[in-house]
């Protein structure tokens, strides 16, 4: 390994006095940096999708929760992989019903129209529906379990989790 000149040692330094964040928001979102290639990158994002705008959503969920340990850190990291999906979902309903708006001729056919075909042949809507309502649910499981965890740690008092059962048969 070349040894650099007393010179290029001394400007090195000096020119590392002038880059960095310079505000407390910035300092917040920078020490998430390290993260931005790890688990949450290569498990979330598909090719062609965009790696910042992932990186930039996630940095601002991070500032808007606060997460203060490395749990909660992983609790934040579930809620922007599941919100990121969540995202995706839409951009597939749209890409759906473009390409079912149009019959083998292509054909411009209404949207009632490609909804009865799908539900009566394939259910592919309904299946995109539980699909979608499975990642909001953990979203909020996320959510709710940081939201304790965190009241928790300031001490205040975590509010029960409530489960409702509904029973909408008719016997």
């Amino acid at each position: 390994m070349s040894q650099i000149s007393q010179k290029q040692l001394e400007a090195n330094r000096k020119n590392a006095k002038l880059g960095g964040v310079k505000t407390e928001e910035g300092k917040i979102i920078s020490k998430y940096n390290a993260l931005k290639h790890g688990l949450l990158s290569k498990e979330v994002l598909l090719e062609g999708e965009d790696e910042k705008a992932l990186i930039d959503f996630g940095g601002k969920l991070r500032l808007e929760l606060n997460p203060k340990t490395e749990f909660e850190l992983l609790l934040v990291d579930r809620i922007v992989a599941n919100s990121w999906r969540l995202r995706r979902v839409i951009q597939i309903e749209v890409e759906m019903i473009k390409d079912d708006c149009k019959d083998s001729l292509g054909e411009t056919k209404g949207l009632g129209e490609a909804f009865s075909y799908d539900f009566a042949n394939y259910d592919t809507y309904g299946k995109l529906l539980r699909y979608e309502t499975g990642i909001e649910r953990g979203i909020y499981k996320a959510l709710h379990e940081l939201q304790r965890i965190q009241s928790t740690r300031m001490g205040e008092k975590p509010v029960t989790p409530l489960a409702i059962d509904i029973d909408v048969s008719k016997d």
